[in-house]
């Protein structure tokens, strides 16, 4: 990626700058965001200013600790120095990071950060110890100092205020919409390059972390197998997580073997744009059974699919979905297995969903987001 200090000039507008740097290293849900409203800000559609700043070095994104120790301090150095010296000179309003971190010291700007979720907070075992010390020090003092925090559902506004003690006022929950799939439908005749051992399946869609509670719908699934639906497979795509502590697909292998559903439950890692199109075209139900999510895409993106959801009757799962998804207890297989059943045999309520899905989907939008963005950084600049 090129240097990019581009301006789309307008005159007397508020002028935004976006770091855009975090396109280097980012990967699924952060990504898709700052992808979209990179998008977005680069169109004509909205009346205002845009900047973009990038980095112009590499940035490391390997194993070795020594050399990810000095990318960690290049990292503090890029958003404490470099990024705000960027912003004043440019002028800038308002400073939009999507990557938790604003600079502490915003000299004739006001800088806004994106937290997506409170896994540091929930999670932290899970995480390096110097980067959240990092976090702490830099991520979520700055966050303090910023006239408003960006979030993605009620849920997560909850969960970051009461682990940060930061005014519920402040943090704004604007929704996700679903990402723009790069194959929207499968090729006429396109056949997956998995063999999927039947015609009929359940989907999922997500990294194979513990927290996607995929060992109980494997589970589920067996119970579902036992009930007298035998021609049904799973399919879990995804790929093991990066962090050791949190990837859960040890377990997933040992429980397909302990149940011997090894020709029935496929974990196709990673899916090619049109396995992933040919999956969710064709599944007959998407099942996601997390314990704790941000927000949960997918959702949408079965939605846009025309497919039946269940989900998980915690966290934010039940505000994204509204009565367009059937809940259940994720820690309960016999109700998960059960929520399953009733949406293969109960065709009734299988349509009656898929046609809800279809309407609670146009609710979410990049174009709403950023309209959403903008009326907050607005009221950010005359804020005092």
């Amino acid at each position: 990626m090129q240097q990019y200090d581009l301006y789309l000039s307008m005159s007397n507008k508020i002028r935004i700058g976006l770091d855009i740097r975090d396109l280097r290293i980012a990967k699924t849900g952060s990504r898709t965001y700052l992808e979209e409203i990179y998008n977005q800000f680069k169109s004509d559609k909205y009346d205002c200013e845009f900047v973009f700043f990038d980095t112009s070095f590499p940035v490391y994104t390997g194993r070795y600790k020594l050399l990810k120790l000095i990318e960690h301090i290049r990292f503090i150095f890029w958003k404490q120095v470099i990024l705000p010296l960027k912003a004043n000179l440019n002028k800038c309003d308002i400073l939009f990071c999507t990557d938790y971190f604003v600079p502490y010291f915003t000299p004739g700007f006001k800088a806004i950060p994106v937290f997506y979720d409170a896994f540091f907070f929930e999670y932290s075992s899970h995480y390096n110890a110097q980067w959240l010390k990092l976090f702490k020090v830099f991520g979520v003092n700055a966050a303090k100092k910023a006239p408003f925090i960006i979030t993605i559902t009620e849920y997560t506004k909850n969960r970051i205020s009461h682990f940060t003690g930061i005014d519920q006022e402040k943090v704004k929950a604007i929704h996700l919409a679903p990402k723009k799939m790069a194959v929207a439908e499968p090729e006429p005749g396109y056949t997956p390059t998995f063999n999927i051992p039947t015609s009929k399946f359940i989907l999922h869609v997500g990294t194979l972390e513990k927290r996607k509670n995929l060992v109980r719908l494997i589970e589920a699934f067996n119970l579902l197998r036992l009930s007298g639906h035998q021609d049904y497979s799973l399919i879990l795509v995804g790929q093991p997580s990066p962090k050791n502590d949190m990837d859960d697909s040890v377990a997933i292998r040992e429980i397909i073997e302990r149940l011997g559903l090894r020709d029935f439950v496929l974990t196709p890692g990673y899916a090619s744009d049109q396995d992933l199109a040919y999956f969710y075209k064709y599944a007959q139900i998407y099942a996601f059974p997390s314990i704790n999510e941000g927000f949960g895409v997918p959702v949408l993106e079965a939605f846009h699919h025309r497919l039946p959801v269940i989900v998980s009757d915690n966290t934010c799962l039940p505000e994204v979905g509204g009565d367009a998804v059937l809940c259940f207890d994720p820690l309960n297989v016999e109700d998960i297995s059960n929520k399953m059943k009733v949406l293969i045999e109960d065709k009734e309520l299988r349509s009656e969903l898929i046609r809800k899905g279809s309407e609670r989907l146009k609710l979410f939008s990049w174009e709403k987001n950023t309209e959403e963005l903008i009326k907050t950084f607005r009221a950010a600049v005359n804020k005092n």
